[in-house]
């Protein structure tokens, strides 16, 4: 069975998609009309921009989006899943790929959820960090044990959870999983403190966006990030898109379930190779791979 994932902020470079404008007609068409419903000339941006100009969150998720989505459409009959998954912004990516979303309404969603979230990040200053070396329940434990908001966000692979929160809140933890034995607290380079109570307002907007977008079944069975379990029913669909701004990311969890489900072989879609890294610290002998244009 062919797994498919898609990748999250973080995975963006200068000069992405542009391979995908230049060889195929249909990848031109889906970007332009992107720079009309977006309304500024993203395409651009991530073509000929700089790091800083894509590191902008309501840059980066549609840029990021993009490029996955143009990808699986132009791969035609050599996008055949048999389940999907995406990493936080990924997740939308996904849908989109396997018809359960419209291209024009997950790139509204997409832009939606980006701009929220900025104004969240606005709202209060905060941060992540990533814990390496650490197993997840002493990870969880000293989080509840941190007086300020700190909570596990990204369930990476076995050994590499980031938690987000406040600045004081993950400084404090990031001191304490030191003690305890983690091989590196590194703070991460984000906008704010994602996947964590902090995106609350940001919750609440992007609520309001999806209830009144049209999902429709997907031809196979998307694993969403909140619970890592697979689902094809949209009213189930919406309220985990929903929830997962605010819930962490069980990346770990997904993996683990898409192999005991039958995965023999995970493709990435989209830039970058993390998640192909990250198949590999769950099963090394996986096979894992980006997806091309022939």
């Amino acid at each position: 069975m062919k797994a498919y994932v898609f990748p999250g902020q973080g995975a963006q470079y200068v000069g992405m998609g542009k391979d995908l404008y230049e060889r195929s007609e249909e990848a031109r068409v889906l970007f332009e009309k992107a720079n009309d419903i977006l309304g500024f000339n993203i395409t651009n941006i991530m073509f000929n921009g700089t790091d800083e100009d894509l590191k902008q969150t309501r840059v980066t998720q549609p840029a990021i989006f993009l490029h996955s989505v143009i990808l699986a459409k132009v791969l035609g009959d050599d996008f055949k899943p048999d389940m999907v998954a995406g990493h936080s912004l990924g997740e939308f990516s996904a849908l989109v790929s396997a018809g359960g979303l419209s291209f024009d309404d997950g790139l509204r969603l997409v832009a939606a959820r980006a701009n929220a979230m900025q104004k969240a990040c606005e709202l209060q200053p905060s941060t992540m960090a990533a814990i390496l070396g650490l197993d997840d329940f002493t990870v969880e434990d000293v989080c509840q044990r941190v007086t300020d908001i700190v909570v596990p966000a990204n369930y990476n692979c076995p050994g590499q959870l980031v938690i987000s929160g406040t600045i004081a809140g993950v400084d404090a933890a990031c001191e304490k999983l030191l003690e305890a034995g983690a091989k590196r607290a590194l703070k991460l380079n984000v906008g704010g403190a994602f996947h964590s109570p902090l995106m609350e307002s940001a919750r609440v907007e992007l609520e309001a966006a999806i209830l009144n977008t049209s999902i429709n079944e997907p031809i196979c069975p998307v694993y969403q990030n909140v619970d890592a379990r697979p689902y094809t029913d949209p009213e189930k669909i919406k309220h985990n898109l929903i929830a997962q701004l605010t819930g962490p990311v069980r990346w770990t969890q997904t993996m683990k379930h898409m192999i005991e489900n039958g995965a023999s072989s995970f493709t990435e879609v989209g830039p970058g190779n993390v998640l192909q890294g990250l198949v590999r610290k769950v099963d090394r002998a996986m096979p894992a791979s980006s997806a091309e244009l022939a």
